[in-house]
């Protein structure tokens, strides 16, 4: 299924790291969002800050989003959107948001399907969940579908940066980002294009259907984007999509922006300590991978928010 998002091919044993460890996922799971917890207080990362997180609800043009709001206890940092896979907004990707914000920013998680559920969202929890369940998977389409509706992003965005601008915490005279994670990939892309002015950088991890032959395809929205762009890519998407990485570099020298598209050799879903395990009950979350990945997102906030 080489254009959903959320519901990755099981690899062959050549596309395993080997790195991989045989601990169960749900320890893969403890022990991740202990280090997140343990980076976000600063109680043993040097130099992180303290940091606040609140639950707030934001107008929209559609309604009112449920979202969390993550910065530092002072003063005024750059701000970042961080849109979800399609599990939505839960324990570990707030974890994401507080380890994000005791490096020095204000981040914002909405809950991505608020147009059709609030939270709590039945059966989005990635410990029940199985992808090769159909009823579990049946129950992703109407959710993706409300933010993947044409203009839904886009709307939200503006209301995200809006809401962003308006905290004490954000200095306005800095760029903000925003990351995605599996579908929150494209959102990255259809967030950049229509907030050029406002937002600099955009990360996407094992995002999917960002090259496509559909109208609106994220790749066509480069020539709207201003500021820098990493995407990390799986190596079972990539084996699946082979010219998407090729696609996505063509878009970005098309219009000299600066961008960086590196596959890992990790599969879908592979920042997410709570993801599902993949074929044979390996976990797909990579401990190592992800802080590769973490260490690139960092440097490229640091270069393009200012």
């Amino acid at each position: 299924m080489a254009n959903d998002p959320e519901h990755p091919t099981q690899p062959n044993e050549q596309s395993q790291d080997s790195t991989r460890t045989d601990v169960t996922r749900r320890d893969f799971v403890t022990m991740s969002l202990a280090a997140g917890i343990v980076a976000a207080t600063g109680s043993t990362a040097e130099g992180a800050l303290p940091v606040s997180e609140k639950m707030v609800d934001i107008k929209t043009p559609d309604g009112t989003c449920e979202a969390t709001y993550i910065a530092p206890t002072s003063g005024t940092h750059p701000g970042v959107i961080i849109w979800p896979d399609a599990f939505g907004l839960r324990p570990s990707i707030r974890e994401v948001g507080k380890r994000l914000a005791a490096d020095g920013y204000a981040v914002l998680i909405p809950n991505p399907f608020y147009r059709v559920s609030k939270m709590p969202i039945e059966g989005l929890d990635p410990a029940k969940f199985s992808f090769t369940n159909q009823a579990d998977r049946a129950r992703l389409g109407p959710l993706m579908g409300s933010i993947g509706a044409p203009g839904a992003a886009e709307r939200d965005a503006a209301a995200f940066v809006a809401f962003l601008d308006a905290q004490p915490q954000v200095n306005k005279s800095k760029k903000i980002g925003t990351q995605g994670y599996c579908m929150g990939g494209p959102l990255v892309f259809r967030t950049m294009a229509s907030q050029a002015a406002r937002v600099g950088a955009g990360a996407s991890f094992h995002g999917g259907g960002l090259v496509t032959n559909n109208p609106g395809s994220p790749h066509t929205l480069v020539p709207q984007m201003k500021g820098r762009m990493y995407v990390a890519v799986a190596s079972n998407d990539d084996a699946q999509q082979p010219d998407t990485k090729d696609k996505l570099r063509e878009a970005f020298a098309a219009v000299k922006m600066p961008a960086e598209i590196e596959v890992y050799p990790s599969l879908h879903g592979w920042c997410m300590p709570d993801m599902p395990a993949g074929e044979g009950g390996k976990p797909i979350y990579n401990s190592a991978d992800a802080e590769k990945a973490w260490t690139k997102l960092l440097a490229l906030y640091k270069a393009a928010l200012a």
